[in-house]
Parts: structure tokens; C-alpha cells; sequence
């Protein structure tokens, strides 16, 4: 069963390395379940990082695979370390799964590049825009509003503490959809405008007079680079009725990186002013 929290990226490079060790053994799922004297499904689990590293499997594993002491003691030294739940998971409580599994990656991302097809992306969002969009959207007690908007509020300063890129792109329309009002959209619109001043941050927006470009109709879009070579890079889309596919499939992921890409092109260069809303302070 995989940890409630999700797996670490330190967890999921363990996993992965094991695979990696295991195919270049020429050692079959059968042949490694035996040697445990498990299911092949235990392996798959544990190559997939879906369940926590026993010490002791590793180490019959690593023996199965011929693995050299020296090649051997680091992965051994790091299980302890791979299998602590990572920092969301004290936020578990205001997460659904798929989040877990997202933010799991995220944590560790060098580069985030985001899409949101009518509202400001949410790592970019202030606290009063955040809140009264879920207050609109969802009838979630106070208590877990209260957790969400922590978690987001950590989430953004991890980011920003770690000196990890963030591109963001939306549409113009975005800031035309009144958010909790003049007096949110006005402090959502001044954060955006502060942030692309910010070193890792860059902000795109697309006019609304603009053509169609690749991501046009695109649901929300987020890919995530973790600096790790065993970790390849995940596509995250958010679809129709809170469905979130999590890809990690290469060629897949290469497809919206190229759409992404495309419509970055298409949009003003980063830098450029925000695009009038039809929201301010003063409105009624």
C-alpha cells in the first residue's frame, strides 16, 4: 500500500534505482519475487514506490542482483531517510490523494510550469483569491479551508526558499473573473505584478484579443522537473469533474511540453504589463 502521504522524491530515486538495477541484471519480476519469496506484484510495488523500503527485502534484492558492496551501501544507507513521510504530510488531512502524489514531486521540482485556462494559477494566488474561490466552488468546513490555505501558503514559500523556477501562463480572462470581489482581485492583481519582478518567477499572460494558441481549451496544466536522472519529468492535467491524470509516460509528456511551449511563444514576452481587468478597488 503506498504511505498515506505519498512518496518522497528520495524514496521514489531508491525505487527506481532498484528497477534500474534489477532490468540490468536481466533479472525477471518472477525471478526477484522468489528470491523474496513473495508475489511479483511486491516487487512491482516496490519499484514503484507504492509501499515503504524493508531494509531487508532491499538487501536480498540487491544480493539477487549481484549489486557490489559499493554500489550497494548507499542505497542501503538512504532507505531510512526515503522512507520518512515527507513535510506535506502534516497537511494529509486537507489533501486528497492525487494532491499528495503531486506536491510529492513538486516538492522537489527545480522548474514548475503551470497553465490555467480562466483563473490565476494557484501557486501565484494570494490568500483572500484562494479562499474565496473555494468559498465558491466548495462547501468544505472552516476548519479544512483553514488547512488548504496553510498548505498552499507552505507550499509557496518552499518554492521561493529553494530557488526553484516557477512559469506561469493564463489568460487575460482571468483577471476579469471578479474573485471575492474588487478589494481580492485588486490585492490578487497587485501580487501578480510583483511577481514578475521576482528572479524565478516568470508570468505570461494571454491578451484577450489574442488568436487560439496550442493550450486553447487545454484544462489545467502543470509540468514538474525534478533534477533527479531516475525521476523523469510528470504532466499533471486537472479535467472535467475533478479528475487529475498524473503522466509520466515520455512521449506523452513531451506532447504537452511542445503545446506549452507553443503557446508561451504565443504569448507577450515575459515582463510585459498586465493586461487590463474590468475589476478594481473602486468598483461597487
Amino acid at each position: 500500500m503506498r504511505p498515506r502521504s505519498g512518496p518522497t522524491v528520495e524514496h521514489r530515486v531508491l525505487a527506481a534505482r532498484l528497477r534500474i538495477l534489477r532490468e540490468r541484471a536481466g533479472v525477471s519480476l518472477q525471478a526477484a519475487s522468489a528470491a523474496l519469496g513473495a508475489h511479483p506484484a511486491t516487487v512491482r510495488r516496490i519499484e514503484r514506490a507504492e509501499t515503504g523500503l524493508d531494509p531487508y527485502q532491499v538487501r536480498v534484492l540487491l544480493e539477487r542482483y549481484a549489486v557490489s558492496d559499493a554500489e550497494a551501501e548507499p542505497i542501503m544507507a538512504g532507505i531510512a531517510a526515503a522512507n520518512l513521510p515527507g513535510w506535506w504530510h502534516a497537511w494529509r488531512d486537507a489533501m486528497d490523494p492525487w494532491q499528495q502524489e503531486v506536491i510529492g514531486i513538486e516538492s522537489s521540482a527545480a522548474l514548475v510550469r503551470t497553465w490555467h485556462p480562466a483563473l490565476v494559477p494557484e501557486l501565484l494566488r494570494t490568500p483572500a483569491y484562494e479562499e474565496a474561490l473555494c468559498r465558491s466552488l466548495s462547501a468544505d468546513p472552516r476548519a479544512r479551508l483553514d488547512r488548504h490555505l496553510e498548505l498552499l501558503a507552505e507550499r509557496q514559500r518552499r518554492l521561493e526558499d529553494r530557488g526553484a523556477a516557477l512559469w506561469a501562463l493564463f489568460p487575460a480572462a482571468a483577471l476579469h473573473t471578479r474573485v471575492g470581489g474588487p478589494a481580492v482581485m485588486a490585492g490578487q492583481r497587485a501580487a501578480l505584478e510583483e511577481a514578475a519582478h521576482r528572479q524565478h518567477l516568470t508570468v505570461q499572460v494571454m491578451p484577450l484579443d489574442f488568436p487560439p494558441h496550442p493550450l486553447t481549451g487545454v484544462p489545467p496544466l502543470h509540468l514538474l522537473r525534478v533534477p533527479a536522472p531516475e525521476i523523469g519529468d510528470r504532466a499533471v492535467l486537472e479535467t472535467a469533474g475533478a479528475r487529475v491524470d498524473i503522466i509520466d509516460e515520455p512521449a506523452a509528456v513531451m506532447g504537452y511540453r511542445i503545446r506549452l511551449d507553443g503557446a508561451c511563444a504565443a504569448a507577450p514576452h515575459p515582463g510585459s504589463p498586465l493586461p487590463e481587468g474590468s475589476w478594481s478597488a473602486g468598483d461597487p
